[in-house]
C-alpha cells in the first residue's frame, strides 16, 4: 500500500514541476500580465504539462531520474551563456557581411539515447549561427553561418555536456 501512495505521489510531481517550470519561463517571456493573459497561459502551461511530461520525467520512481533533471537544470545556464556569446558573433557578422561563410557540416555523435541527440539537435539550432538540419543514424548534418561556428560545433564540448546530463559519458 505504501508503494502505492508513492506512486501517486510521483505521478503527480512529474505534470506539477513541469507546469512550474513553463509557467515560469512563459510568465515573463510573454510581458503580458493582465488576468487574461495568464490565465490563459497557465491554462496552456497546463495542457502542456499533463500532455508532455512523461517525456521529460519518464518515471521518477526510478533511480537517477531526479539527478538527470538536475543534471538538465545545470545545463541550461551554459546552453543560456553560449546563445547569449553566439548572438554577439551573428550580430557581427551582420555588421561585417563579408565574414559570412555558410557551409554544412557533418559529424558522427557518441550519443545513444533518441532523447540526448534531440536535445543536442535542439541546442545546436538555439544557439544562433547554427541550424540542426538532419540526424541520419547518428551522424548530424549542421548548418554553419561561418567557420568559426563549423569549428565551435565540431569541439564536440556541447556533445560531451549533453552526453553528461543523460549518463551517457
Amino acid at each position: 500500500m505504501a508503494n502505492n501512495n508513492s506512486e501517486k505521489r510521483n505521478g503527480l510531481l512529474a505534470p506539477i514541476v513541469v507546469f512550474i517550470l513553463l509557467a515560469a519561463f512563459w510568465i515573463p517571456f510573454s510581458g503580458m500580465f493582465d488576468a487574461f493573459h495568464l490565465s490563459l497561459g497557465f491554462l496552456c502551461c497546463a495542457f502542456v504539462a499533463i500532455i508532455s511530461h512523461k517525456f521529460i520525467f519518464e518515471d521518477f520512481s526510478r533511480p537517477g531520474k531526479l539527478k538527470k533533471a538536475g543534471r538538465f537544470i545545470g545545463y541550461l545556464p551554459w546552453l543560456i551563456y553560449q546563445i547569449i556569446l553566439s548572438n554577439i558573433h551573428v550580430v557581427k557578422m551582420v555588421l561585417n557581411p563579408s565574414k559570412i561563410d555558410p557551409q554544412i557540416v557533418k559529424f558522427k555523435t557518441k550519443l545513444r539515447s533518441d532523447l540526448s541527440m534531440v536535445t543536442l539537435a535542439n541546442s545546436i539550432t538555439l544557439t544562433p549561427g547554427t541550424i540542426t538540419m538532419d540526424i541520419i543514424d547518428g551522424e548530424f548534418y549542421v548548418h554553419a553561418l561561418d567557420q568559426q561556428v563549423a569549428d565551435d560545433v565540431m569541439t564536440g564540448d556541447m556533445e560531451q555536456r549533453v552526453a553528461h546530463v543523460y549518463f551517457e559519458d
